[in-house]
């Protein structure tokens, strides 16, 4: 009796011990939870809402134009921001009293770019009138779905690559508990 009850405590730890190796490098490597706080990225993201954010693929590739993004705010790391990627690296960005964006790249030619892409609302949309911002070499600028909710690259600046954590994959919507996506 003794012996099945220590085989068993083995066993048990041999499995625990195993579980630990392949959880713990997957959650603190390739993929980390993230919950939505705040507005700024409806109607797409709600509050609550729980994410799983891909760590691996910006060390394969960089962050790309219309993904979203989880990354340390730079003017204070403890927190982090859910934003999607307007420019990229070397571009200059403005942005007018309509709300329309001009992007143009390092050469000065426009950037196609769309204004009415299904996340980007038009009513309210921009707040500020910037103009000219021009993103170094490791720089995004990045702005929350909810315009005038949102405290973004409008405000404090664009995003160096290194506060960037990685780019939102799944969604489970707390809001509809029967709503999935993946992105």
């Amino acid at each position: 009796m003794i012996k099945k009850i220590f085989s068993f405590i083995v066993d048990l730890t041999k499995i625990t011990v195993l579980a630990l190796l392949i959880v713990i490098p997957i959650r603190y490597f390739i993929f980390q939870p993230f919950m939505v706080r705040g507005a700024s990225m409806e109607p797409n993201y709600h509050q609550s809402d729980y994410l799983i954010v891909d760590e691996l693929t910006y060390r394969l590739r960089d962050p790309a134009r219309g993904e979203v993004v989880v990354f340390n705010y730079p003017q204070n790391p403890s927190q982090r921001f859910i934003k999607r990627i307007i420019g990229l690296p070397g571009e200059t960005i403005s942005l007018d009293e309509k709300g329309e964006i001009k992007i143009t790249n390092s050469q000065g030619n426009p950037v196609a770019f769309s204004p009415d892409w299904d996340y980007l609302g038009s009513k309210g949309y921009n707040q500020l009138t910037i103009q000219d911002i021009k993103l170094g070499q490791d720089q995004y600028f990045v702005m929350g779905d909810n315009h005038p909710a949102s405290f973004d690259s409008r405000k404090w600046g664009p995003l160096p690559r290194d506060f960037i954590i990685g780019r939102v994959i799944f969604n489970f919507s707390i809001t509809n508990v029967f709503a999935f996506s993946f992105n």
